[in-house]
């Protein structure tokens, strides 16, 4: 993640819109149950939101200088912050209850790691877990943010086939403005 990428992450215009927008938006009406993994939490603005939400939460970071700060920053509380790649989880299978990727899924390299992070997260999911998410479409100022980044930008007309191609069924994929929302559910 770029330097000031990582501080649009920090900001509080972001905290504001994940704590009133984008959050809101997605959990409504959705059931994570009680054990959360946070798929790619980058410093950690989605954890504090649902920390706050959820009785257990598991953060699984990429980066170790992200993961480190994080797990720092969180440990008197009951986040588990795990370094670790999500396209290859150190979690046995059926282990949570509800995942979410929270504008996150653009910065995995390639669509073939991405559709690997999908099998993964289907693999960690207990049966009957649902899987929800967001991430942005691809637009001029997603670009500009990603200047010498990692930028694979989700086309949402056909992500409902990439979760279905993963086993998710019950599959909603939402197109808003520059942003899109899913649900998906592992099948008992």
């Amino acid at each position: 993640m770029n330097r000031f990428h990582l501080w649009i992450c920090r900001s509080v215009l972001w905290k504001a819109a994940l704590r009133y927008r984008l959050l809101p938006r997605l959990l409504n009406n959705v059931n994570l149950g009680s054990d959360l993994i946070e798929v790619g939490p980058g410093p950690g603005l989605t954890t504090d939101i649902l920390r706050k939400r959820f009785s257990r939460v598991t953060a699984l970071e990429v980066d170790p200088v992200l993961a480190q700060k994080l797990k720092q920053r969180l440990r008197t509380t009951k986040v588990r912050v795990v370094q670790g790649d999500a396209t290859a989880m150190p979690f046995k299978d059926n282990t949570f209850s509800g995942a979410v990727a929270l504008t996150m899924l653009h910065h995995v390299p390639s669509s073939a790691l991405q559709d690997r992070l999908l099998t993964e997260v289907y693999r960690v999911l207990q049966p009957g877990g649902t899987f929800a998410g967001t991430d942005n479409i691809s637009n001029w100022l997603l670009t500009l943010i990603h200047l010498n980044d990692t930028l694979v930008a989700i086309d949402p007309a056909t992500f409902s086939q990439r979760l279905q191609a993963a086993g998710f069924v019950g599959v909603k994929v939402t197109r808003t403005g520059r942003r899109f929302y899913f649900v998906a559910t592992r099948p008992y």
